[in-house]
């Protein structure tokens, strides 16, 4: 009988306002890391906000201010292990730290959204929104920026095996498709490759790669028939 007892229709349209906030909040978030297609898209990001917001809100109800900022705590290092999770260390390239970082900011939205900070909640994602999506030019123009070799502390290579007779058909394929996606290589290699095949090593210019983007060049490259094997790696250099 106590639930029935703590049913109040006033803090239950509170609690209506703060879970919607926090739901399509996140869930703004979460469309555009799912529109890139990252680790932890729509879903995760709406389950995050709304799942703050619940145990803020219930902190709310049950010790007032006091015990939401103890909540909030707790919030703020709980979601550091779900961050974790989405970073990955991959070919020497760690990925994933962005992703980790929106989930945080999501669980501050869905926290604001749980103290009844719906304004302070919008806000919020709004800023979130213009970090992952204004600042992506201008990051990619940074990384595109060619450095002094010396400098450069990952190397980033691409290969192609092609057969001997296609080479230079192959050889020109690679050139146009780092050309097409901004990759100018620093240097280009031929060695063979068993009896028929020839490697092409391609060292990229760029000091910075977006990984997903040459994921998407060696899937191209790959649909060639020209093209035998393809695939990309990092190197780092002391």
């Amino acid at each position: 009988m106590q639930a029935l007892n703590n049913i109040n229709l006033t803090s239950l349209i509170d609690t209506l306002v703060s879970l919607s906030a926090a739901f399509i909040l996140g869930g703004l978030i979460g469309y555009e890391r799912q529109y890139r297609q990252r680790t932890a898209g729509l879903r995760t990001n709406v389950l995050v906000a709304v799942g703050a917001a619940i145990f803020v809100d219930m902190a709310n109800r049950l010790g007032g201010a006091e015990g939401a900022v103890r909540v909030v705590a707790y919030v703020v290092s709980g979601i550091g292990f779900l961050g974790a999770g989405v970073i990955m260390r991959e070919e020497g390239n760690v990925r994933g730290l962005n992703t980790a970082a929106t989930l945080w900011a999501s669980a501050a939205i869905g926290a604001c959204a749980g103290a009844d900070l719906v304004v302070e909640a919008l806000l919020g994602t709004l800023f979130v929104l213009a970090a992952n999506t204004l600042l992506r030019p201008i990051v990619n123009n940074i990384n595109r920026q060619p450095l002094d070799v010396i400098s450069s502390e990952v190397t980033y290579m691409v290969y192609v095996i092609a057969r001997r007779h296609q080479q230079k058909a192959a050889l020109a394929l690679l050139e146009a498709e780092l050309e097409r996606s901004n990759y100018p290589a620093r240097d280009l290699d031929m060695h063979p490759f068993g009896q028929d095949d020839v490697e092409i090593e391609a060292t990229l210019v760029a000091t910075s790669v977006d990984g997903d983007e040459l994921d998407a060049l060696i899937a191209r490259i790959s649909t060639s028939t020209l093209v035998v094997q393809a695939f990309w790696s990092s190197s780092t250099t002391e």
